[in-house]
């Protein structure tokens, strides 16, 4: 795979963002969610916005619960049929990270209809169609409208028994955190957006970005299984943070035990980071405790936008082992354990 460089279209051209990146910076989201006023609600919804966690959850009956989510994003890269495939499978991980098994999805479709062939915009489409039928879902319908920047992304719909939900609010002090895909994505997309990625950066950066995050439906069966989430646009420290606050604990990383795209490393090192990580560090540093001599670098990727990112697992110690077995068995060969939850302030310690 090589980058593609000669595109007739640069769809990242067309945007101010990509990707999860995209996503409204925290502190900002948080104003405006304070303002919505509280409303009650059924006691069949199992999962709303309290927790602020990766999709709904309606429960339909003793043996079965529905779970919605819907995302969409800008390009993040500039071939239409990479982008449809990197939208999809970021829109279905929302699913896995319920612990639910996918049920069909519904096309949210913006486009600059006076700026993007139509033969473009099928390439999108047909991306996001090819990862739908890998899951073996069907896209049973959408919505499209003509808007300034191209934006792409599914409504996702899910199955699960009540159960088994896996909430991002239910850590308890003492688990294991183990992450499932390397750190790195937004890094790797700034650096394609200035030219400089190599066509081995962009083969990984592909590569991660359409791995789906299967083992969720698995990782659903276990009960030591207590917290479960993606890590996407607020980066790992951000996501990582959810969990902390809605479980009240703090966590404790390992930075060096972190997986991190190599290529990513050598960008991250040489100052290269995304404008969300900025807006990411803004919005919650405060909560974070860093080593005195933590460099510029090591923070941006703590705080680097993922797009499609990994699952990331707060589970019982004893676990740890058959977690990462399942990992493995869907080819997730960088899955590792990065730190613990810990009892005390609401807070993330790095190490």
């Amino acid at each position: 795979m090589t980058v593609p460089n000669n595109l007739p279209i640069r769809l990242t051209q067309f945007s101010h963002g990509g990707g999860c990146g995209c996503k409204i910076a925290p502190a900002i989201l948080t104003e405006i969610l304070a303002a919505t006023p509280a409303r009650l609600m059924p006691k069949d919804l199992l999962v709303g916005t309290e927790s602020s966690d990766d999709a709904a959850v309606y429960r339909l009956n003793d043996q079965q619960a529905i779970v919605a989510t819907t995302d969409f994003f800008m390009p993040i890269v500039d071939d239409p049929y990479d982008f449809g495939r990197i939208a999809a499978t970021n829109a279905i991980s929302d699913i896995y990270a319920m612990g639910a098994t996918p049920l069909f999805a519904l096309a949210v479709v913006g486009m600059p209809l006076d700026k993007l062939p139509l033969e473009v915009i099928r390439k999108i489409l047909a991306g996001g169609e090819s990862v739908c039928a890998k899951v073996g879902i069907p896209v049973a319908g959408g919505h499209s409208i003509d808007t300034v920047e191209p934006i792409y992304g599914l409504v996702a719909l899910g199955i699960i028994h009540p159960a088994k939900v896996k909430r991002n609010d239910r850590a308890r002090a003492g688990d294991v955190l183990i992450l499932g895909k390397p750190l790195g994505v937004g890094i790797l997309s700034a650096a394609l957006k200035k030219g400089k990625l190599s066509a081995a950066g962009y083969e990984r950066l592909m590569a991660i970005t359409t791995m789906l995050n299967t083992p969720g439906v698995r990782l659903a069966e276990l009960e030591g299984v207590h917290a479960l989430t993606d890590v996407t646009g607020f980066g790992l420290a951000g996501h990582l943070l959810e969990i902390c606050r809605g479980s009240r604990l703090g966590a404790r990383l390992i930075f060096d035990s972190l997986p991190v795209i190599a290529e990513a490393l050598e960008w991250a090192e040489r100052g290269t980071a995304t404008g969300a990580s900025g807006r990411n560090w803004a919005g919650y540093g405060s909560q974070v405790r860093l080593p005195q001599d933590f460099p510029q670098w090591k923070r941006d990727l703590i705080t680097d936008p993922q797009t499609s990112g990994g699952l990331l697992v707060a589970c019982a110690p004893e676990l740890e082992a058959r977690v990462l077995d399942e990992f493995q068995k869907d080819g997730f060969h960088e899955a590792r354990k990065i730190g613990v939850m810990c009892a005390g302030d609401v807070a993330l310690t790095i190490a």
